[in-house]
């Protein structure tokens, strides 16, 4: 197979490469970026003879059209992220995450691409008041950024419809853990490196919020799996995490505190507090694909990366 992936240099796409590219499924792997976010630095240790890298941005059709061409599946990562911060950029959220999803469905359409794997997120269920969040639960995004995700989701059917060709949405936990372009603007890894160098970890609100959480890995694992074995992925949508991952933010700093060590946790009012989800992941258990990581497991990685230089390793 050949695969394109899109916003390749990024948190979830620079562990997605490495596992393509040793899987011997893969034959050839199109990397479409603008850099904007991602870094080539990501690659290192992966550029090779099957590896095509192409500069260039999804709100640009030409740039993908070309990148599209003679491929059979595509994962489309290339997005704006950070769902607080798009209240302040709408225009470029939605110019970036929709119309981009667009042109990617476009150009898979013309050239007849057989798969489609879209990342999407739990972020779209917002503030959710049931502790079993399913895929067949109405989604009530509160962000630019979840708005963004599902009306992708609800493009992806239409052009499969249209196209004949299949397509899945990973509605993605809040991701954790190192890869070679790890962000530091979520939760987890985040407050793992507070900890670690002395400052106080700061919840917003009373920390009630349930969130659930997956290990980039993983989450990289699930989008090879879905585009490599499209076949058992016989839903449009997933939840992709597990059903032990949902943790309220409370709980998480208190992990943090206790695996990383001594440091003070602060709460601070909130009078617009974020989203809260408690998500069920049974459908996923159907596809026969398991994330292994534990939150714990992964807190405890971060901190050995950190403190032994483990994180420029591959």
């Amino acid at each position: 197979m050949d695969v394109l992936v899109t916003g390749a240099c990024g948190y979830i796409g620079s562990a997605l490469v490495p596992l393509l590219q040793d899987d011997e499924r893969v034959d050839r792997i199109v990397l479409l970026d603008n850099l904007s976010d991602g870094s080539p630095r990501s690659l290192l240790g992966s550029v090779g003879d099957s590896l095509e890298f192409r500069r260039g941005d999804v709100r640009e059709y030409g740039d993908v059209e070309s990148a599209t061409r003679d491929v059979d599946a595509v994962v489309h990562l290339a997005a704006i992220t950070g769902a607080a911060s798009t209240h302040d950029r709408r225009e470029e959220t939605f110019a970036v995450n929709y119309d981009g999803t667009e042109n990617v469905l476009t150009a898979a359409g013309k050239f007849g691409v057989d798969d489609v794997v879209l990342a999407s997120s739990c972020n779209v269920y917002g503030r959710a008041t049931s502790t079993d969040i399913d895929e067949t639960t109405d989604a009530d995004p509160i962000n630019p950024y979840a708005e963004t995700k599902l009306q992708s989701e609800e493009l992806l059917a239409e052009y499969c419809e249209e196209f004949g060709m299949d397509g899945t949405a990973l509605r993605m936990a809040t991701n954790y853990g190192y890869s070679p372009a790890i962000r530091f603007n979520l939760v987890v890894n985040y407050f793992v490196f507070r900890a670690l160098t002395g400052r106080s970890l700061t919840v917003y609100g009373d920390g009630s919020n349930w969130r659930p959480f997956v290990h980039v890995e993983d989450a990289a694992r699930a989008y090879a799996h879905a585009a490599l074995e499209p076949d058992r992925w016989d839903h449009r949508v997933y939840n992709v995490g597990t059903n032990d991952g949902n943790f309220q933010i409370a709980d998480v700093a208190e992990l943090v505190r206790e695996e990383v060590g001594p440091v003070d946790v602060t709460y601070l009012e909130d009078e617009h507090p974020g989203p809260s989800y408690h998500v069920n992941f049974d459908r996923l258990a159907e596809t026969g694909f398991e994330p292994s990581w534990t939150l714990r497991e992964g807190v405890r990685d971060l901190k050995r990366r950190f403190e032994n230089g483990a994180a420029i390793q591959q």
